[in-house]
Parts: C-alpha cells; structure tokens; sequence
C-alpha cells in the first residue's frame, strides 16, 4: 500500500515563497502556473524546508523558477532544499545552477 502524497503548498510571503508537500510529475505544472511573483520585488527566497517527496521534476521546476527569476531581474534564491532535490541536481550536473555557490 503507497502512503498518502502531500498535496503540495504554495505560500507568497512578502519576498518569499514557501513549498510544502510534495513535488512529482502529478503537480509540478500546477506549480509552475504559481510562477514567482518577482515582478517589481527585486529579490525572492524559496524555502524548501516543507517538501517531503520529490522526483526530478523538481530539479526542473526550480531551474525554471530560476529563468523566470532572471527574466525579471529578479534575484532568487533557494533554502532548506532537502538532500534528495540536492543529490538529484549533483546527478543531473546541475547544482550550481540550483544553488549557486557564493562568491569569494
């Protein structure tokens, strides 16, 4: 017997937007129509620290979170992401897309 998927949760708080549930193929376009409301705010925090399951569409949301950020000149970044989402973006050779590393 599977367990129960958490419905995923998008939260906008001022400058932040905060996921909980899982993100799979099942609702990963639902969440890319909640795109990033960057628009004008100059900087955004996703907070990750809710997401319990995940597959690798995850990985492509937040790459396309990312490009939509940039074209909005928006500045984004990712917290708490969980160690799943980051083996998954080391698999794919895309972690520093995802997570930049900080400048020296």
């Amino acid at each position: 017997m599977n367990a129960a998927v958490e419905v995923l949760s998008i939260e906008h708080e001022q400058g932040r937007l905060r996921v909980r549930g899982s993100i799979t193929m099942d609702n990963a376009a639902t969440a890319l129509q909640q795109a990033l409301a960057c628009s004008g705010q100059g900087e955004m925090v996703v907070d990750l620290a809710g997401v319990g399951e995940l597959d690798s569409s995850a990985v492509s949301l937040l790459l396309e979170w990312r490009r939509q950020a940039e074209r909005s000149a928006c500045k984004l970044s990712f917290e708490n992401l969980p160690d799943s989402l980051l083996s998954l973006a080391r698999l794919y050779d895309v972690l520093d897309l995802i997570q930049p590393a900080p400048a020296a």
